[in-house]
């Protein structure tokens, strides 16, 4: 199969999608690959270090999509891209649909095979392809969340871990998945205050069983969130639901029951957010302010840090990559029906129910 590898037009999208040790793994398994030039320099990956394991590398976009059977990238196609994706293209990527009408039906309309790493399962019902990315953002969560509590950026001036006589910063999770955990891991190892919320008992039980003391766990619906918001520095929102718009678990009159120069990092504004007021916001302008609330809202986090974030994801991403590349999409999705589950639009069809149309019946593939 011939695999193209993109460059990434996304705005402050750094990452690549695939490193030269992946890309040589799909030669050694006889296929061509072609990597547009400049792909991988964010990512500490040069042309030369593509070339010296046997890729070919193009000058453009177009003529990397234009000669693939596979576009393997990071980040959802854009507008620019549409155009160039072919019908019976495979596209494999990050794609949210839920939270992009737009998007969604660019891709009916170029009859693309869509398949999208935020929905591909594991065993275990886990989404293997989401997590690197996620534990990047959760710990960026922390990391981006501190800095903007500094009065100079309008937050609270709050130092997350205090100091000698001086109450640590508190940091509350919404959600304790691989984003929340990480968060929480993050904030507790800076000496913060930790409160995580969901609705999973068993994961409250798991994050009560691993975490210090200081990581206070609490079961999440409207009244408990409402309490915890006016006395809490720094809050973050890692909810998900697999394929769908994360629901809105702060609305906007909540806002004012905090205090000024409190700072939300909504990590879920990819699918929609979980914050009534949130956007989708970029590293180059990550910020605005609501009713005196910061939100930091960047919908590509793991693009700051696109080497960590470049080789964790091939690292999940190449085994899939390479059973669609040996097999063909439709005998590798029949195979593995977990990967099956990545289908999100296929020649023109919805095949994912959180995506679907109502009274449009699903295609037997997708079962």
């Amino acid at each position: 199969m011939v695999i193209g590898i993109p460059k990434e037009i996304k705005n402050n999208e750094s990452r690549v999608g695939m490193t030269p040790a992946g890309v040589m793994e799909l030669i050694r398994y006889g296929h061509t690959v072609h990597v547009q030039s400049g792909a991988g320099i964010g990512s500490g990956f040069t042309d030369e270090d593509y070339k010296k394991v046997g890729a070919h590398v193009l000058d453009t976009i177009g003529q990397v999509y234009a000669i693939s059977d596979m576009i393997v990238k990071v980040k959802e196609p854009i507008k620019e891209e549409y155009p160039l994706i072919q019908k019976g293209q495979i596209v494999f990527t990050y794609f949210h649909f839920a939270s992009c009408e737009e998007l969604t039906e660019a891709m009916i309309a170029r009859k693309a095979v869509c398949i999208a790493y935020e929905t591909v399962e594991d065993a275990d019902g886990n989404l293997p392809l989401l997590t690197p990315m996620s534990e990047v953002a959760g710990r960026m969560a922390i990391q981006q969340g501190a800095k903007f509590l500094e009065k100079p950026v309008k937050g609270r001036g709050v130092l997350l871990g205090g100091v000698p006589g001086v109450a640590p910063g508190r940091v509350l999770v919404l959600g304790a998945g691989t984003v929340g955990i990480q968060a929480a891991k993050m904030a507790a190892g800076l000496g913060a205050h930790v409160t995580i919320m969901d609705v999973s008992m068993k994961k409250l039980r798991y994050v009560n069983d691993v975490m210090p003391p200081h990581v206070v766990t609490e079961f999440s619906n409207e009244y408990n969130i409402r309490k915890h918001i006016k006395n809490h520095d720094l809050i973050v929102g890692g909810v998900l639901l697999k394929g769908a718009r994360a629901p809105k678990l702060i609305t906007r009159d909540m806002l004012k029951e905090m205090k000024p120069g409190t700072v939300i990092v909504d990590v879920a504004v990819d699918q929609g957010g979980c914050v009534e007021t949130s956007r989708p916001t970029t590293h180059e302008d990550p910020i605005f302010i609501i009713d005196d609330v910061v939100h930091y809202c960047v919908a590509n986090m793991p693009g700051a840090v696109p080497y960590t974030s470049t080789i964790a994801l091939t690292n999940v991403t190449l085994p899939y990559v390479l059973k669609l590349a040996n097999q063909g999409w439709e005998d590798a999705c029949k195979a593995d029906p977990l990967l099956g589950k990545g289908l999100n639009i296929v020649l023109g069809k919805v095949v994912y129910d959180e995506i679907r149309i109502p009274e449009e019946p699903i295609p037997a593939l997708a079962v």
